[in-house]
């Protein structure tokens, strides 16, 4: 069972696993330290916002902030303040836009699953799994990033493209972090306060860290809500929990009146899964920025 000491101990962790996977420098990297860049990824038509801090090492972890539906990357990066996050602990950071326009920003293509608009994405739409792999893949080949260290997270809408990576791209990612936007597959369309286990099968073991508001009257922690929502954050835990293997039953950690974390553990790989419920906050970046990237530090892939 996680004790009090959980965090300070997961931060150890992280520190030891970055000096356990550290590797050797590759001067071909062109972005720049010290810098937020928009980079044009290969020959995808499309490019991102990358935030490199100063000091990066060659072949760092990279992150990716994916903004919510009808946002932006720079928006996200802005409203996020992940920034600070990767200049303090030397990850690179990368915002990019999702593929389909709506509103004054864009939504993300999750196949099979209505937007905010109310229209289901159609082969005809950007393939943004395959936008962000590539971006992974660029990146790495120029020697910018170490392609066993990449992570996503991401708001609302991109909180649940996140959790789709982690459905469809287990192989690319190391660790999800969700924020108001944990899904474990797209809801049933029998019994929409389920998951559809076919929508969501990872070769890998995926350790996740999702974060919720218990005052979301937008995506409710308790379920229900818009179409593309409806089962809970509970029943999202259950299920990434059956697919990681966790052999011990759901157990929380109230952390006062701030927050309980709801985990489970004795998981393959050491694939830990965890909610954490903030308390008396709403649809919003409710994500603790330091336990998300001691968290993410953790693992390789």
């Amino acid at each position: 069972m996680i004790g009090s000491s959980w965090l300070r101990r997961m931060a150890i962790g992280a520190a030891w696993a970055i000096a356990a996977m550290a590797a050797p420098a590759f001067a071909s990297c062109s972005l720049e330290a010290g810098t937020t860049q928009r980079v044009a990824i290969g020959d995808t038509g499309r490019s991102m916002l990358i935030h490199v801090p100063q000091g990066v090492s060659p072949r760092a972890p990279l992150v990716f902030l994916l903004h919510g539906s009808t946002a932006t990357g720079a928006a996200m990066l802005a409203d996020s303040h992940l920034a600070q996050t990767s200049d303090a602990h030397g990850f690179i950071l990368a915002a990019p836009d999702a593929g389909i326009p709506a509103g004054n920003g864009f939504v993300w293509n999750i196949p099979g699953v209505p937007t905010v608009t109310g229209d289901i994405p159609t082969e005809n739409d950007p393939d943004d799994v395959a936008y962000l792999t590539d971006a992974i893949d660029f990146l790495a080949a120029q020697g910018c990033v170490d392609d066993s260290r990449v992570y996503a997270t991401g708001l609302s809408g991109g909180g649940r493209m996140t959790s789709w990576l982690g459905c469809v791209a287990s192989d690319r990612f190391a660790a999800i972090a969700p924020v108001v936007g944990l899904r474990s597959g797209n809801p049933l369309a029998s019994d929409p306060q389920r998951p559809d286990p076919a929508t969501c099968t990872p070769d890998h073991p995926m350790p996740v860290f999702a974060f919720a508001g218990d005052r979301d009257n937008t995506n409710p922690p308790q379920g229900g809500g818009a179409g593309y929502w409806q089962y809970s954050m509970l029943t999202a835990l259950g299920r990434w929990a059956e697919l990681n293997g966790c052999t011990h039953p759901l157990a929380y950690l109230p952390e006062g009146d701030v927050s309980v974390d709801y985990y489970y553990d004795g998981c393959r790989d050491d694939a830990t899964v965890i909610g954490r419920m903030v308390k008396g906050r709403g649809h919003e970046w409710v994500a603790d920025n330091e336990a998300m990237w001691a968290f993410f530090a953790r693992f390789a892939r």
